[in-house]
């Protein structure tokens, strides 16, 4: 599943995103996702919708799992836990969609990954900050 996620990343990178407003796009991509699914829910094709963006989701909280818990991620251990402690809420939210199948439990993760991606749009306000992150074409899972 880490290469699916991984793909979405190397296709972003491609259209010039790197670091934090990759991460960004990407959750903005998995929330458009969801929200397309969420209003779009009956309609036909709902069933590829609802499959792709639950997958998508899935893969990307998976890849971000995986780069927190890598030992050479640069991210403070308290960033880390909580990060780590979302992927796990999503993940259960969305096992609860695919099993009660009900649109509005897709609103806590649409809102998660907006909520994630917007404070990646924002700059970092300190030197010390801007001085830990990774490089360009990097993936750090940045908070």
């Amino acid at each position: 599943m880490r290469n699916n996620a991984y793909s979405a990343y190397v296709t972003m990178q491609k259209e010039g995103l790197t670091g934090r407003a990759l991460e960004a796009q990407v959750l903005t991509r998995a929330a458009n996702m969801l929200k397309e699914c969420q209003n779009r829910w009956g309609e036909a094709g709902h069933r590829e919708r609802f499959d792709a963006a639950i997958k998508f989701n899935q893969k990307v909280w998976t890849f971000f799992q995986a780069e927190l818990t890598d030992s050479e991620n640069p991210l403070p251990r308290e960033i880390k836990e909580n990060i780590i402690s979302l992927s796990v809420f999503i993940d259960s939210r969305l096992i609860d969609v695919m099993i009660n199948h009900t649109p509005d439990l897709l609103t806590a993760v649409i809102n998660i990954n907006i909520n994630i991606a917007a404070g990646l749009m924002e700059k970092p306000k300190s030197e010390n900050v801007t001085s830990s992150m990774p490089e360009p074409g990097k993936v750090a899972v940045s908070a």
